[in-house]
């Protein structure tokens, strides 16, 4: 990890993996200048994949102490930050404290806030091609392939109360590593819903194999592992079978997407609904974006960010 220099105009920080290859490099300043936000600018800080606590520890104390580092939006590290630098948050939102994470990172009269945002704007990427009732409807089920802060956060939406009966019949989580589970296992307990949840450790592809072939028609099948984006591969191989009209969601937006053309693949054959990441991603940087410059970004001016990113994806 490299710390960049004390900030001299408004910044917000991008906390991954590869930062330098994501849209948002080219995309905030569009997105800044549409939002009145004057001189503001974003830069990366890459930090390895579960990298010592001290690492996480030293980024947030840069952000808290220098004045013009405004705040951040934290990707693949959400867990692995917040267990290690949550003392050194003023404040934590209740679903950062439910779910053992942090996605945004912002200050507000003096204080340092870390927020769990992912369930939020996962939930409005879901609403964009889940239909309504599609559970009540189908009695499908959803397979959520990796344990981190995406799963809880997808996981706690479909659950919420006020969906009352449109839940999936079970909500199925995989991970290859037993720890994360475990504790994706507890952190869901807190959850009060009647939708029955199974934990199942998958350490090798050919093991979500077996999940996904014993799904229900009409179900909901999830990348949220990272493969494909920050590290190659899919959770799955190419021979497996994906449950007939289902929905099927890629997490990522950019990388390989090895598991998206899994699924394309067999797009026609199966009567698949294809999602990729780059709603979330949308959804995701303007939640954070508006949590950091104490604005609203919603009804017309979400519309029109959105417009702007997709003219920016269709020119690439």
């Amino acid at each position: 990890m490299i710390l960049p220099a004390k900030a001299t105009q408004p910044t917000m920080y991008f906390i991954g993996v590869t930062t330098t290859q994501s849209s948002i490099m080219k995309l905030f300043p569009l997105w800044a200048r549409e939002l009145g936000l004057k001189d503001a600018v974003i830069k990366g800080i890459d930090i390895d994949i579960h990298a010592d606590p001290e690492q996480y520890r030293e980024c947030v104390r840069f952000i808290k102490e220098d004045p013009l580092s405004l705040g951040a939006l934290v990707t693949t590290h959400k867990i692995d930050l917040y267990h290690a630098a949550r003392d050194l948050f003023d404040y934590l939102d209740p679903y950062a404290t439910m779910f053992d994470e942090i996605s945004s990172i912002s200050k507000q009269d003096g204080r340092l806030e870390g927020y769990a945002k992912d369930p939020i704007s996962s939930g409005l990427s879901m609403e964009a091609f889940i239909p309504v009732n599609y559970w009540k409807r189908h009695g499908g089920e959803a397979l959520i392939m990796g344990a981190g802060g995406s799963a809880l956060a997808i996981s706690s939406y479909l659950t919420r109360a006020d969906h009352g009966d449109d839940v999936p019949s079970k909500i199925i989580i995989s991970n290859r590593s037993e720890a994360r589970l475990l504790s994706a296992e507890k952190l869901l307990s807190n959850i009060d819903t009647k939708v029955k949840f199974e934990y199942v450790l998958c350490p090798n592809p050919a093991d979500n194999d077996r999940l996904l072939k014993a799904l229900k028609p009409r179900s909901l099948v999830i990348n949220a592992t990272g493969l494909g984006k920050d590290r190659p591969g899919s959770p799955l191989t190419d021979p497996c079978e994906f449950p007939e009209h289902s929905l099927v969601w890629e997490l990522n937006y950019r990388g390989e997407l090895d598991f998206m053309h899994q699924a394309l693949k067999q797009k026609e054959q199966k009567q698949l609904h294809v999602e990729d990441g780059w709603i979330y991603f949308i959804h995701g940087w303007t939640q954070v974006i508006a949590e950091v410059f104490h604005i609203d970004i919603k009804g017309d001016t979400f519309d029109k960010l959105e417009s702007i990113a997709m003219d920016l994806r269709t020119v690439k």
